[in-house]
């Protein structure tokens, strides 16, 4: 099973839960420039949604941010797992996080349905470093 993990960066904004406001954010980094290694929208509540960029290059992106008014709250850190999709391809690397006994809070992934596949595993602040040391990132 080939698989590669590296460690991403990601920033967020929060942003009214109303229709457009994931394409506005992304359509106005599409054109400064910034490209994005992931993107994730998720609900905080009931009129608020989460937006997180993780950008290929940072620095672009928070300078492009900060010209352009957007505030993001980051750096964050997370776990971008790309690889060949196979039958339980997820189940060692989730087996190796909780025998270090490490909580993944969030994770989100995705096949291209021609055998390979995507995955964002997000674990606290406090507990990253061990997680990268863990998975030999």
């Amino acid at each position: 099973m080939a698989f590669t993990i590296r460690s991403v960066e990601y920033y967020y904004t929060v942003v009214k839960d109303k229709p457009g406001e994931a394409y506005k954010l992304l359509n106005l980094l599409a054109q400064l420039g910034v490209k994005q290694l992931a993107f994730s929208a998720i609900p905080i509540g009931p009129d608020s949604t989460q937006l997180a960029v993780f950008p290929e290059d940072k620095a672009k992106l928070v300078s492009e941010a900060k010209n352009s008014g957007i505030h993001l709250d980051g750096p964050h850190h997370a776990l971008l797992i790309k690889g060949d999709d196979e039958l339980g391809a997820l189940a060692g690397i989730h087996q190796k996080i909780f025998e270090a006994n490490i909580n993944v809070f969030a994770s989100s992934g995705v096949t291209d349905g021609e055998g390979s596949f995507g995955y964002l595993i997000y674990v606290k602040e406090e507990d990253f470093l061990r997680a990268v040391e863990t998975l030999g990132v």
